[in-house]
């Protein structure tokens, strides 16, 4: 009798086990799929900085660091400025670890990317135009690429397309 009502006792043990196993149990963890994955960084910002002694919105990158374009690269569809321009105009290259630039609020453009000629990396265009950054801006807000040799700009979020 004694083995019988053991017997009895495990069957029952283990169908109730089986019936929250079915029914979810009484956890509330959530599952991968009702899980909201994190949205990635973005990696270009619209921000407002001064620029000239007047308040502006530009685009910069996901430090505060200004990004500027070169007229000189309208229409070409490539990246234009390597070599000594690429020292004192770096590239704007996304991390080897992203496939694609992610836009934050206000980047109203097209992000999109180029194989840098140096091998650099894919570097990020905003509605077609190559970005960079000015070696004498050093902290997040310069703005001291603006128009230097009337050919190097900010980009506001507005930039038309390469023409």
């Amino acid at each position: 009798m004694y083995l019988a009502n053991r017997t009895f006792a495990a069957l029952a043990a283990a169908a109730a086990l089986a019936l929250l196993a079915a029914c979810g149990g009484s956890t509330n963890t959530p599952t991968a799929a009702n899980s909201p994955s994190p949205s990635p960084a973005p990696d270009v910002l619209a921000q407002a900085e001064p620029v000239a002694g007047q308040s502006m919105t530009i685009l910069t990158d996901s430090k505060g660091m200004t990004l500027y374009l070169w007229k000189k690269d309208a229409g070409t569809g490539k990246v234009d400025c390597v070599a000594g321009c690429a020292a004192v105009w770096p590239p704007f290259v996304l991390p080897a670890t992203s496939t694609k630039a992610v836009p934050g609020s206000g980047v109203t453009g097209a992000l999109t990317t180029l194989p840098n000629p140096e091998g650099k990396g894919q570097q990020v265009t905003y509605n077609g135009w190559p970005l960079y950054y000015f070696v004498k801006d050093t902290a997040p807000g310069d703005t001291k690429g603006q128009g230097v040799g009337g050919v190097w700009f900010v980009v506001p979020p507005d930039q038309a397309k390469n023409t």
